[in-house]
């Protein structure tokens, strides 16, 4: 079956793509990846050169892959910057590569986008032959869900690897009271002190739906999240175009937690809501305060899953501090082919390796967790 590729969503319409997309997955919505692009948050300039693959039957949409050809490996959180150096090192060249994931977002769902299962197949089987013409290294599937998973162990070639994440579950809490109660009395007692603290140094928090902002308060937010990158002296992988963008053509989906102190705005989280999920992305704030980044992070964001009857909390990549604080180990997975067989047999031996290591600190992790024991 030959593939056909975008290279920007602009050429399809909306609607043939979101009739894709599974209800509550925001990140795979016409409207947020097209609003990366024509932000130019991602494009050729910083290798991230949209490459979006289709199977169009009798002039209709009927499968897709969200892809980018890479130049790199930044901005993916599955990290293969080792399989890239020991490629070099041997003479292999690892870019460009095949990316299939959301650009910057660590967060799972689908990857391939089918009107029916057996679709989405055709493609997926298509796959290695795209690569072997256009010169490609390798393709590599990120955060997948479960539909991916079991297409994807059905084709050969391809080697799984396992993540851990930190997920926060809404257990139907009356409050955060409840769900304080739910915990071991010291980290009761810890996260109380921990919000108290908070509240000591004045700090009032607000919530707006993304129609509700003004573009000096979405001036405000992008400089909070420019200034998480500019402490470590990199450059943000958003444009300030990407904010206004996406406010526009999916407002509502969009949170943000502004926390002010007194009259004076000091830090924002950024998040998006999908079906039952909260979906911590972007934080960030123009001045240092102690358990600040906790409260409007964190504890914030629980007090609305609450408040909106939200199953599951997704703050974002890493961080073991969530896990003291109820975040629970998830375990993610992703897919990668490698073209070059001495490269794959290297990387799956690595993998088995690996993957054990994951699933034994995963398990470790939950006998960590601050919740009473039954």
């Amino acid at each position: 079956m030959p593939l056909q590729r975008l290279h920007s969503l602009c050429e399809i319409a909306p609607a043939d793509w979101d009739a894709l997309v599974p209800t509550g997955q925001p990140f795979l919505r016409h409207a947020f990846l097209s609003a990366l692009e024509d932000s130019a948050s991602l494009g050729e300039h910083c290798g991230w050169q949209p490459e979006h693959l289709l199977h169009i039957e009798q002039g209709r949409l009927i499968a897709a892959l969200p892809s980018y050809r890479k130049w790199h490996s930044y901005g993916e959180y599955v990290f293969d910057h080792g399989w890239a150096e020991a490629c070099e090192r041997a003479g292999i060249a690892y870019y460009p590569k095949l990316l299939t994931a959301v650009p910057f977002s660590p967060v799972s769902g689908a990857r391939l986008l089918a009107a029916r299962a057996e679709d989405g197949f055709e493609l997926l089987a298509a796959l290695p032959g795209y690569l072997q013409i256009e010169e490609l290294s390798s393709a590599h599937i990120n955060f997948t869900d479960t539909l991916a998973d079991t297409a994807l162990a059905e084709q050969p070639g391809w080697l799984q690897r396992f993540g851990c994440q930190y997920h926060w579950p809404n257990r139907e809490y009356r409050d955060f009271q409840d769900f304080l109660d739910a915990l071991s009395s010291r980290k009761r007692k810890q996260m109380r002190k921990e919000r108290e603290q908070v509240a000591a140094q004045g700090f009032e928090f607000e919530w707006l739906e993304g129609r509700e902002l003004s573009e000096a308060q979405w001036d405000f937010v992008y400089a909070c999240y420019a200034n998480t990158y500019a402490v470590r002296r990199q450059t943000p992988y958003l444009t300030r175009a990407f904010f206004s963008l996406l406010a526009e053509r999916m407002p509502e989906a969009i949170r943000v937690v502004l926390a002010r102190q007194g009259t004076r705005p000091v830090a924002m989280a950024f998040s998006l809501i999908g079906g039952d999920s909260f979906y911590g992305r972007y934080w960030g704030c123009l001045a240092e305060f102690d358990r600040l980044h906790f409260e409007t992070c964190f504890y914030q964001g629980m007090d609305y899953a609450i408040a909106h009857g939200l199953q599951r909390f997704d703050a974002g990549a890493q961080g073991e501090h969530k896990l003291i604080r109820g975040f629970e180990p998830v375990i993610t997975h992703s897919w990668h082919y490698l073209r070059h067989l001495g490269l794959k047999a290297a990387v799956s031996d690595f993998l088995v390796r690996e993957r054990v290591g994951i699933l034994a600190y995963a398990e470790e992790a939950r006998a960590a967790l601050p919740y009473r024991q039954a």
